[in-house]
């Protein structure tokens, strides 16, 4: 939905430098693009001491300040527009207690049926935990959803779920589908005008 590149990368390093260290390496960021933030201060502050003052720090900061940073894919208010009439449409994202702003910001609040964060259950992505049980609300078989993601633990919570599988700009995954733009969603799902 999101490239979250810069936020993410500005986000932790904010942290990082509060803490005075240095700036994430590329492995680092790799690993925080994809887990929970709570995962992701642990890897970074490994100390427990550094990693309760990193989390005391990361939960007073605002995260207001790294929405204007990420960049909704271009297609995707017209394709959930398409969408919504025919099919359910569903967010399960490691995100946390940040989802409600990031759709506010982007006017995306009412554009889904559920929305899960790692929060609401008891294990983030690549477990298929938030995908089980956006299949259960919608009382759908696994062969009757499809899941589109971008990064390895997509791809493992996908394959986990059993479900359908398209990558979005990655084309490193594994996945019954690869697309460059949310567009190609249209064809997939028969949607064509």
């Amino acid at each position: 939905m999101f490239n979250t590149t810069n936020a993410n990368r500005m986000y932790y390093n904010r942290v990082l430098r509060h803490m005075g260290k240095a700036d994430m390496t590329d492995g680092q960021f790799a690993y925080v693009h994809m887990h929970t933030v709570d995962e992701s201060i642990a890897l970074l502050f490994p100390d427990p001491s550094e990693y309760r003052a990193a989390q005391d720090f990361r939960i007073s900061m605002s995260y207001g300040d790294f929405i204007p940073y990420m960049l909704p894919e271009p297609y995707l208010k017209k394709l959930l527009q398409r969408l919504r009439p025919r099919y359910k449409t569903a967010i399960a994202t490691n995100r946390s207690d940040t989802m409600p702003r990031v759709l506010a910001e982007f006017g995306l609040e009412n554009d889904f049926d559920m929305v899960v964060t790692y929060l609401d259950g008891k294990h983030p992505k690549p477990h298929p935990e938030e995908l089980h049980r956006i299949l259960t609300a919608f009382r759908l078989s696994a062969s009757q959803a499809v899941y589109v993601g971008d990064s390895k633990v997509d791809e493992m919570a996908a394959k986990s779920a059993d479900m359908t599988f398209i990558a979005c700009k990655n084309k490193d995954l594994s996945a019954d589908f690869h697309i460059e733009s949310l567009r190609e969603m249209e064809n997939i799902l028969g949607l064509q005008e």
